[in-house]
């Protein structure tokens, strides 16, 4: 690397990216050679005559494009050329979250602009019940964003992710002891909320839509249940999305079996942009509790999640429940949440998600091809269904590789059909790392899997 090293911070744009930018376009030309050791943050800043934070996130960004590599009390280096991720770690493809990088570009804005708001002090107090109204407002603006849902304030709940809201939804449908509906192939939080609170979960079989009508009509029926757990959009953890038509199947299922439905909207973010689909909440308005949230869309730290209870008791009943276990909902997450919606950078860090997902999804069709590119959409996830056992060895010959993808048997419901590999995309620092992962998974998945297996059913 030339000494001392000075990049041009060409175009347009926030000054980090012209930084990160011109450390690509320096690391690939050769002028800063791999494993060569940039010059520490608070010397390059005042080198460039800019602050050390504009280098930090400059930094941050070229590590997350797979360019850097970062140690603590060593520096930061540039990365080298490892296509057989020679050096690098286990990959972790088992944690579905979302990249990090979208919304850590704007977090320390958001606290800069909240500490600037007249009423930052008011959320040292207890919040109401239900949120404060200008949250909640910004709340309602997102399901209207992701899911085209107008969601009714007067019914909107503000949660601490939506993990809770399943929570809240599940303490006011249901006792110990009663029996729950869900896909059999279901969200791991779900399992673990039904094992927590005594709750029976019944698998209910899925096509290559979701949850199938026939199944949900059938396992009512047997089993006299009176509440469905459903994931409609990006289901979790097969990806799969209901058409419109199959929505109105499942409601007219909802309405003739009398069924209560707490509806899982925490991926709507990521649904195929290929028309409208009616959430269940607007098809069977009085029977449907709907879920959405930020932190599969965002960032998994902010426990941001929203709450529309059908009409009738169940909003008072909900603020009883919160009442009763958190007290008042968390309010430093919906702070910077509510001023991400009213100064616009929700939507910037939403089409930075929605194209980072699509870039890691683009790289996971290339690697592993087919048969498995079919199952690849622009999710953060995407479900391998092949046959019970074959999917533990997959497993298993993939942590031996070094990558790990989600245990087999997390997902599914005991009694159900459902089986196959989830793999999240979200979770490496970078799109290098990812390919990293992805090879390895590729090697774990060649023997023994055929095509038929691994198509979606």
């Amino acid at each position: 690397m030339a000494d001392p090293w000075k990049p041009a911070l060409t175009g347009r744009g926030p000054l980090y990216e012209r930084l990160a930018a011109a450390i690509e376009r320096d690391a690939r030309s050769g002028v800063l050679a791999a494993g060569s050791r940039l010059p520490p943050q608070r010397d390059l800043a005042y080198r460039l005559g800019v602050s050390v934070g504009t280098v930090t996130k400059a930094y941050i960004e070229a590590e997350r494009r797979g360019l850097l590599r970062g140690h603590v009390g060593r520096g930061t280096y540039v990365a080298g050329t490892d296509p057989a991720g020679m050096g690098v770690g286990a990959v972790d493809l088992s944690l579905n979250i979302v990249p990090a990088g979208p919304a850590t570009r704007y977090f320390s804005d958001a606290m800069a602009a909240v500490r600037r708001r007249a009423d930052f002090l008011d959320s040292l107090a207890y919040a109401p019940l239900d949120g404060a109204e200008w949250q909640k407002k910004a709340a309602a603006g997102w399901l209207k964003d992701t899911s085209g849902y107008e969601a009714d304030l007067s019914r909107l709940v503000l949660t601490a992710g939506v993990q809770h809201g399943m929570s809240l939804a599940m303490s006011v449908l249901a006792k110990p002891g009663d029996t729950v509906l869900c896909e059999a192939a279901t969200f791991f939080g779900m399992k673990s909320l039904a094992e927590h609170t005594g709750l029976k979960l019944h698998p209910c079989a899925l096509d290559g839509e979701g949850l199938k009508p026939s199944a949900l009509d059938k396992a009512a029926a047997e089993t006299g249940a009176r509440v469905l757990y459903t994931m409609p959009t990006v289901q979790n953890p097969t990806a799969r999305t209901m058409s419109p038509a199959r929505r109105r199947d499942i409601a007219a299922v909802v309405r003739r079996r009398k069924l209560w439905v707490v509806e899982d909207d925490a991926y709507a973010l990521f649904a195929p942009r290929d028309g409208g689909r009616p959430t269940l909440a607007e098809l069977v308005p009085d029977r449907v509790f709907h879920l959405g949230g930020i932190s599969k869309a965002m960032a998994p730290g902010l426990r941001v999640g929203f709450l529309v209870c059908p009409p009738g008791p169940f909003f008072e009943q909900t603020l009883k429940a919160i009442r009763a276990v958190l007290y008042a909902p968390p309010a430093w997450g919906a702070l910077v949440f509510g001023q991400w919606m009213l100064d616009g950078t929700a939507k910037r860090i939403a089409d930075a998600m929605r194209r980072e997902i699509a870039v890691r999804a683009a790289l996971a069709r290339k690697i592993l091809g087919a048969p498995y590119a079919a199952a690849i959409g622009d999710t953060p996830h995407f479900w391998i269904a092949v046959p019970e056992l074959e999917a533990e060895r997959i497993a298993g010959r993939a942590l031996r590789a070094g990558v790990s993808v989600t245990a087999p048997d997390a997902p599914l419901v005991s009694g159900g059909r459902e089986s196959g590999i989830r793999v999240c995309l979200g979770s490496p620092d970078s799109a290098a790392t990812l390919a990293i992962g992805l090879e390895r998974l590729k090697a774990a998945l060649a023997p023994g899997v055929t095509a038929a297996e691994a198509a979606l059913v």
